[in-house]
């Protein structure tokens, strides 16, 4: 069975994006987007809310002069998408598909039926997946700053219990967690 990975960067205090709406300060230089590369290589399919998929939509066209970036790009397109939306009528990308809501039973037949591990990405989409029960890791990695306020990373009324699998600091202050979910 293919596991469902969570994967946000996050500022310290636990926003993907600030107050305005912006999360610039969360781009990653080339060593962790390196590494971002290497993590994100296995993975088959991507489960994206509507917000996360128009962000991550440039990777279908990008041509960018870094290797890391180009490589990244080559990843993504290699993935299916599915993307979570009641107000998208049509997608811009290949390998991707429309689902109108969100249910718990689609995905976890997609986890039983894959080869490989699916990546879920959009904090409200992410956090529907948390309270289903349906998240088996977390990748959070931490940008070196703090915003005071905007979207959380994390969703509210969620315990869960989390062992620490691995964690990497990287010379520019982010720092990776990678969390299994234990209950």
């Amino acid at each position: 069975m293919a596991k469902l990975i969570y994967t946000a960067i996050m500022s310290l205090d636990g926003y993907i994006e600030d107050a305005d709406g912006r999360f610039d300060w969360a781009a990653p230089d080339e060593e962790v987007h390196a590494f971002v590369n290497e993590l994100e290589r296995p993975i088959a399919t991507y489960l994206y809310g509507r917000r996360m998929y128009e962000t991550m939509v440039y990777w279908e066209t990008a041509d960018d002069d870094s290797q890391v970036s180009r490589e990244f790009a080559e990843i993504w397109r290699a993935a299916e998408k599915v993307v979570y939306s009641r107000t998208l009528h049509a997608v811009t990308s290949a390998r991707t598909r429309i689902w109108r809501t969100f249910e718990p039973d689609p995905i976890q037949q997609l986890k039983d039926s894959s080869a490989a591990d699916l990546g879920i990405g959009g904090a409200n989409l992410a956090g529907q997946a948390l309270h289903a029960g349906l998240v088996d890791e977390l990748h959070l990695y931490l940008a070196p700053i703090i915003v005071g306020a905007g979207k959380p990373a994390l969703p509210n009324n969620l315990t869960t219990q989390l062992t620490l699998v691995d964690e990497h600091r990287f010379p520019s202050g982010f720092i990776h967690l990678n969390y299994s979910i234990t209950n």
